[in-house]
């Protein structure tokens, strides 16, 4: 198989009714309903190859969950083409839900009033898994993901880290080739996010998996994709290398610069636009052009005792282009 994921032209609308605020808006909305087209996905185009581990990301509304749905088979297409495993995901056939699955950070799929391994026990049943590929499959996830003292405890009484990390356990019994991810460390905590990470980054070693990521942590993606799929309004702006969105759209360089004595910051800012000073530590941006030409002027007109240049951190990049300040555009 060539191709773990095809997505060709895909187009998804949805029809909404308008309602206008108020009493008299609501009833008009039921006597009389205006219709209109949300045009949620507009002809985007990708390939996944087997294996790998890709972040998708883009503002909300921008697209991603719709097209995770599509790609499972829980949303129709409006037009375009898409393939997982060589399966069209709309048919939904057992052999492809057998192979894929989806686990979305607000949603469950433990019972909230039962020990998770009650649930468990009923997704072998669904899954068909054989008694014994079920217990090791489970001893693995388990193992990993540290919840061995968890599995026996009301759903409900877990924090959400653990409630996570079963989600986990419960959507990978039956080892799927395809995995979607939709946000999977929201709301967790600095050591669950972590953990999480981890996890996801062992299983897509240990059984080759091919995962799709969307996350608003910066941390995900630095962690774990190589490679990024940034979709705005329903259209891929970028596709590529994740360092090659800083080297397209970072046009300035930081130089933080230590400083012996405070000078006259209005000098520094002809070489560079401050960004921070915190005596003894000032911190510029400066073109990329120039920037070898600020370091020379700042050694010989201040009294310097150390600097260093960074490159501007990649959250600070796709941030900006969240908030439409930098333009993308799909690569050729």
């Amino acid at each position: 198989m060539d191709k773990a994921i095809i997505v060709d032209h895909l187009v998804k609308n949805f029809e909404v009714t308008e309602k206008k605020p108020g009493l008299k808006g609501a009833i008009d909305s039921i006597l009389s309903p205006k219709k209109k087209t949300v045009r949620a996905l507009k002809n985007i185009s990708f390939t996944i190859q087997p294996g790998e581990l890709v972040g998708f990301i883009g503002p909300n509304g921008a697209g991603k969950t719709t097209t995770l749905k599509i790609l499972s088979g829980l949303l129709y297409p409006t037009a375009g083409f898409t393939s997982v495993l060589g399966f069209d995901p709309w048919e939904r056939k057992p052999e492809f839900l057998k192979e894929i699955s989806l686990v979305m950070g607000q949603k469950n799929q433990l019972w909230w009033d039962l020990p998770a391994v009650e649930t468990l026990e009923l997704n072998r049943a669904i899954y068909e898994i054989p008694k014994k590929e079920y217990e090791e499959n489970l001893n693995e996830l388990v193992a990993l993901l540290e919840v061995g003292k968890l599995l026996n405890i009301q759903v409900r009484r877990l924090s959400l880290g653990q409630r996570m990390r079963l989600e986990l356990v419960a959507a990978l019994l039956h080892t799927p080739k395809v995995l979607y991810l939709d946000e999977p460390t929201i709301g967790l905590d600095l050591i669950a996010q972590q953990k999480m990470r981890d996890f996801i980054f062992e299983y897509n070693r240990r059984h080759e998996a091919t995962i799709l990521l969307t996350s608003h942590n910066m941390d995900d993606l630095i962690d774990l994709a190589r490679r990024v799929i940034v979709i705005d309004d329903g259209r891929i702006l970028f596709d590529g290398v994740l360092e090659q969105l800083v080297s397209r759209f970072a046009k300035e360089k930081i130089i933080k610069v230590s400083l012996s004595r405070e000078d006259d910051i209005k000098r520094i800012e002809e070489i560079g636009k401050v960004k921070k000073v915190a005596f003894p530590e000032v911190i510029l941006s400066v073109p990329r052009s120039t920037v070898a030409v600020a370091a020379a002027e700042l050694l010989q007109n201040f009294p310097v005792t150390d600097l260093t240049i960074e490159e501007i951190p990649i959250e600070d990049i796709i941030r900006k282009v969240f908030r439409g300040e930098t333009s993308l555009h799909k690569k050729k």
